[in-house]
């Protein structure tokens, strides 16, 4: 099954596209995947076509992978064409025949090719891995079957082998933010083929299900799972606060950072202050969501000298609000002469980029995927322009051409490497305008308090149709009365309607929840390092995913042998159970640059307020990153 320009033409057409949309992309055991032989790879797919694309330009060896696609694609001689040319497979889902439906995935396979299979079935977005179908195992273990047929005299000598592949997006619609991409260990069949193949009954079905429940077991080990979205939102709100720039945290060691986090908020707990900590978590964040700000972008702002709850403190002053606008207006001002020109050109791009996400607010898996598209489209468009525009300026001569690719070339890596730190400057700079604004104007701007409670509630996304966990299922009827001639009562019960779809909140201008922000994150601060210190005092064990109890020398319940054990069975509430030590855990993340110094030993009731504050009146650590926090809680060892 060879690969034609088409497909080379698209992969590049992806590189060109991801490269410039996240700012980095960081590939984790590449060393994983066999660089000759037949592979399957099993991925996670949260982000629509920006998944495959992501994959196919890092999958090591320079391989190339074939996808599925559906068999009504190749209707039309050009489509079909082109699809088969860029390595497509045609699968046709009505086939019920397991050997027919996947025939063309056989001989790619048998060839010593790659065939890459997303087993959730769809892209989504959910706090945590929702399903993983059969699809991928009944592929691999027909493929056995098929191999004792005819055809399978001539395929290629290697073992298949399932290599699961994770793709964990640090904001995956978010522009210039990053990708850790993680090869797994490959996953050997021979064990699972030799049930398959077994005539004994139902135990093919059980070497399936048995092998769907590895692959998910190996996706969740290399993803962030949360039980609910209140977790995972107070997770990521503690993560801004302890790392205000997403970047100082190591990209290897992403997954494992967040998924910290996400056990640190599930319970049992430690802490008796949980649920207000969660609360405070999940205000400011939804403030931050509803004002269209960042806390990167606030956390210039002093914090009080001291984050005792028991002590009030005053929101940032008018002064120290004019002084973040300034410095940030200048530190804009003194790169915008050397950006200005690739900024103006891009213009029409990035407007275009905007528009294509409008276009799903609702559906956060395909924003990225739409402004990807649409920059493209509108670059498609600016840069031939550009190339002519140079190539008559030097008076359409061959050597003008080479000259104007070349400079093209140059002007693109020139934009693409400066953007990033422009643009998180840009940022800042809107958001110290909209803080000053909101700080010095009249109080008869602040929204009331009776008002301000829809805006401190988390909106989750809308459930996604196509999950199977999120259809409604109508109960089996009741066929004891069904044969007795009685109406069942399901039957005879109309069908219940879906849920109304709740109105989206007013957008309010930020200047009415600028103040609401700034005590939202006072109380976030406070809540979180009082949470943290009482953590570490306690000694005691958090809740942890089984696979990181195991990593850092944790204990954990005795694994179940039945196929709905597993990582899967944790995530359902159903399955082993994993613990680490609360210092262990508070260790860990000082270790990877959470704003947590070492603790001291202090009196009774004293605070010992250390000095609180960011920008140029804080300390640069090793790392470059301003402390933002300092504070040193009674009869403890830890400081937040």
């Amino acid at each position: 099954m060879p690969f034609g320009y088409s497909h080379d033409i698209i992969l590049q057409i992806a590189q060109w596209g991801i490269r410039s949309f996240f700012q980095d992309i960081h590939v984790v055991n590449a060393e994983n995947v066999p660089k000759t032989g037949p592979v399957i790879v099993a991925c996670t797919h949260h982000n629509m076509s920006v998944d495959p694309a992501v994959l196919s330009c890092t999958f090591p060896h320079g391989r190339k992978l074939h996808y599925w696609a559906k068999s009504t694609l190749f209707g039309h001689p050009l489509a079909k064409s082109i699809l088969l040319n860029a390595g497509n497979i045609p699968v046709d889902r009505k086939v019920r025949d397991n050997q027919v439906l996947f025939r063309g995935t056989f001989q790619a396979l048998a060839a010593g090719e790659v065939v890459a299979i997303f087993p959730e079935g769809t892209s989504y977005t959910e706090p945590r891995i929702m399903q993983i179908k059969d699809g991928v195992s009944w592929t691999a273990l027909e493929y056995f079957k098929w191999l004792q047929g005819p055809e399978g005299g001539n395929a290629y000598s290697g073992e298949l082998v399932i290599v699961p592949v994770s793709l964990v997006y640090t904001d995956k619609a978010r522009y210039r933010s990053s990708v850790v991409v993680e090869y797994g260990k490959p996953i050997p069949l021979a064990e699972y083929a030799r049930k398959f193949l077994s005539n004994e009954d139902g135990v093919a079905r059980g070497a399936v299900k048995s092998l769907t429940s590895e692959i998910g077991s190996r996706l969740v080990q290399m993803t962030v799972n949360a039980p609910d979205w209140d977790t995972l939102y107070s997770a990521r709100m503690a993560r801004h606060l302890l790392w205000p720039n997403d970047e100082s945290i190591a990209l290897e060691e992403w997954v494992a950072v967040n998924q910290t986090l996400v056990d640190l908020f599930s319970p049992p707990s430690p802490s008796s202050d949980l649920n207000k900590v969660k609360s405070d978590l999940l205000s400011y964040y939804s403030l931050l969501d509803s004002t269209r700000l960042t806390h990167s972008a606030l956390s210039q702002l002093p914090l009080p000298r001291t984050l005792d709850p028991a002590v009030p403190a005053p929101l940032p002053s008018r002064v120290s609000t004019l002084w973040v606008l300034i410095r940030d207006t200048l530190a804009s001002l003194s790169r915008l002469p050397f950006f200005f020109f690739p900024l103006l050109v891009h213009i029409p791009a990035y407007a275009m980029s905007r528009l294509g996400a409008r276009l799903v607010e609702d559906e956060e898996e395909t924003q990225a995927q739409n402004k990807i598209l649409f920059g493209l489209l509108s670059l498609g468009l600016i840069y031939p322009l550009m190339f002519f525009f140079v190539w008559a300026l030097l008076w359409l001569t061959p050597a003008g051409f080479v000259v104007a690719a070349i400079t093209l070339w140059a002007f693109a890596v020139y934009h693409v490497r400066l953007v990033g730190d422009n643009y998180e400057h840009a940022k800042r700079l809107v958001a110290a305008w909209r803080v000053l604004i909101g700080v010095w104007g009249p109080r008869e701007w602040d929204l009331s308090l009776s008002a301000l409670g829809t805006y401190t509630k988390v909106e989750p996304p809308p459930p996604n149709p196509w999950l199977d966990q999120n259809k409604p299922r109508t109960p089996p009827p009741d066929l004891t009365k069904a044969q007795s001639g009685e109406p069942s009562a399901t039957a005879s019960a109309p069908t219940p309607a879906a849920a109304p779809t709740p109105k989206p909140r007013k957008r309010l201008p930020s200047r009415r929840l600028i103040r609401h922000v700034l005590r939202a994150r006072l109380n976030a601060s406070q809540a979180l390092a009082t949470f943290l210190a009482e953590v570490e005092r306690s000694g005691q064990n958090v809740r942890a995913s089984l696979y990181l109890a195991k990593q850092f020398d944790g204990s954990y319940d005795t694994e179940p042998s039945e196929p709905q054990g597993g990582e899967l069975g944790f995530l359902m509430s159903d399955g082993p159970q994993g613990w680490r030590g609360s210092r262990e855990v508070i260790t860990f993340l000082r270790s990877q640059g959470a704003r947590i110094a070492a603790l001291q030993e202090q009196d009774e009731g004293d605070w010992a307020a250390g000095q609180l504050s960011s920008g140029d009146e804080g300390v640069e650590d090793n790392s470059g990153v301003m402390d933002e926090l300092e504070w040193v809680p009674p009869n403890t060892q830890g400081q937040l």
